[in-house]
C-alpha cells in the first residue's frame, strides 16, 4: 500500500512505480520509488523504422513524368497506434492505484502521449485522487534520478538519508 503511483510513458513503453517506505529508516535512506510494472507497445518500438521510406510527400511518375505528392497518413496511424497504448496504460494506473489504494497519481508523459492520456485521468480526480500531470519523457531515467526530480518539484518528500 502507497500513498503515491508514479507512471512514466512515451509512444513505446510505460512504467509504473510507488513511493515506499523502508523497514529501517534510521539506517536506510528512504523513502524508495519501487517497480511495480511496465508495459511495452507492442505495435511501435522507438529503435524500430515503420516504414520503408523515411521520408513522407513526394514521388517521382514513372519515365521521367513530373514529381507529384501524397500524403500516407502515417501521423494518423502512428496516433492511432498511440491512442490503443494509451487505454491500455490507463487501465492500468486505475488498476494499481485501487490496489494500491494510492492518494496521489504523479503521471510524466512524452508530449505527443499526453493529448492521449490526459482526458481519461479525470476519473481519478472524481475518486477522489490528486492527480498531478508532467510534461516531461523520463522514460529513460533510473528510479533514483525520477524520485530526485519529483522531490525537486515537491510532487513527492526528498529522500532521507540515515
Amino acid at each position: 500500500m502507497s500513498d503515491y503511483l508514479i507512471v512514466v510513458v512515451n509512444r513505446a513503453r510505460a512504467r509504473f512505480f510507488t513511493l515506499e517506505p523502508v523497514e529501517f529508516p534510521e539506517m536506510e535512506s528512504g523513502p524508495r520509488l519501487t517497480t511495480r510494472t511496465e508495459l511495452e507497445n507492442p505495435e511501435i518500438k522507438d529503435d524500430q523504422e515503420m516504414y520503408t521510406d523515411s521520408k513522407t510527400g513526394r514521388g517521382a511518375t514513372p519515365q521521367g513524368g513530373g514529381v507529384h505528392g501524397y500524403d500516407d497518413k502515417r501521423d494518423q496511424h502512428l496516433d492511432e497506434l498511440r491512442r490503443r497504448f494509451a487505454v491500455r496504460v490507463l487501465e492500468q494506473i486505475k488498476k494499481l492505484s485501487k490496489a494500491e489504494q494510492a492518494r496521489t497519481v504523479i503521471l510524466a508523459a512524452s508530449a505527443r502521449m499526453r493529448r492521449f492520456l490526459y482526458p481519461g485521468l479525470d476519473t481519478l480526480t472524481r475518486q477522489g485522487c490528486r492527480v498531478h500531470k508532467l510534461s516531461k519523457n523520463m522514460i529513460n531515467f533510473s528510479p533514483q534520478k525520477i524520485h530526485e526530480y519529483l522531490a525537486k518539484d515537491g510532487l513527492v518528500p526528498k529522500q532521507k538519508k540515515p
